[in-house]
């Protein structure tokens, strides 16, 4: 069991400074304010909201762990212009099957600038997966109940996102009645509002899981056919 009881708003106040000082020496000296009111609380979520969402994917992985439901701080620089070594927001993924994390559908937490977004699916497909998408997409089996999924989730007043490419890919028929999907390259439903007071009490749980429940529909889809 957690002891989540919300995430502090010197959880925020905290992301507005590194915004503006995204420097190692900044963030050394205010690192124990990181550990205490970001990955303390940010750990105490990934494992209260993951026993939440069993009730809807049982076998969802909600490890408290850098790399794994908890994204890391800093960022790869290597061959980016931009230098400065630090996100300036909180990522928390949690993900159900059993590819590497990133190659799996699940539900996405994200807070920056004051606002909570929220997310299920896949946000890109590899090539590997590509390829079994897009399959799924024009199979007889499976492509009835990706229009259903896409439907229930766009009703609930979710937008689905994904849409990449112009041209229908070699090899598909452009007259197919899910034509639209061959053009996604990542396929995820998504929410974005300012911070919900709910976010400072553990009233954040039952927030998120509403919405991610909304969403399940899309998750279970790239689940069950990918």
């Amino acid at each position: 069991m957690s002891d989540f009881n919300g995430f502090p708003k010197e959880m925020v106040q905290f992301f507005k400074q590194l915004k503006e000082n995204n420097t190692k020496e900044w963030f050394d000296t205010y690192k124990k304010d990181y550990e205490e009111y970001v990955q303390k609380p940010a750990r105490q979520f990934i494992v209260a909201m993951g026993e939440k969402l069993q009730t809807i994917s049982p076998s969802i992985n909600a490890i408290p762990k850098i790399n794994k439901s908890l994204f890391k701080l800093h960022r790869d620089i290597r061959f980016s212009k931009d230098k400065r070594p630090y996100k300036t927001h909180l990522g928390i993924w949690f993900w159900e099957g059993e590819r590497k994390r990133m190659d799996c559908s699940g539900f996405y937490f994200h807070v920056e600038n004051k606002m909570l977004m929220l997310g299920a699916g896949i946000h890109m497909f590899s090539n590997e997966l590509l390829k079994l998408y897009r399959d799924a997409v024009v199979d007889e089996k499976h492509a009835l109940k990706l229009r259903k999924a896409v439907e229930d989730v766009s009703k609930s007043g979710y937008i689905i996102h994904g849409m990449h490419y112009k041209k229908v890919p070699r090899g598909y028929d452009s007259s197919h009645k899910n034509v639209e999907f061959l053009l996604y390259n990542g396929l995820t439903a998504m929410v974005q509002s300012e911070i919900p007071e709910e976010f400072y009490s553990g009233a954040i749980i039952e927030y998120s899981y509403s919405h991610f429940k909304n969403m399940h529909p899309l998750h279970d889809w790239l689940r069950r056919s990918l």
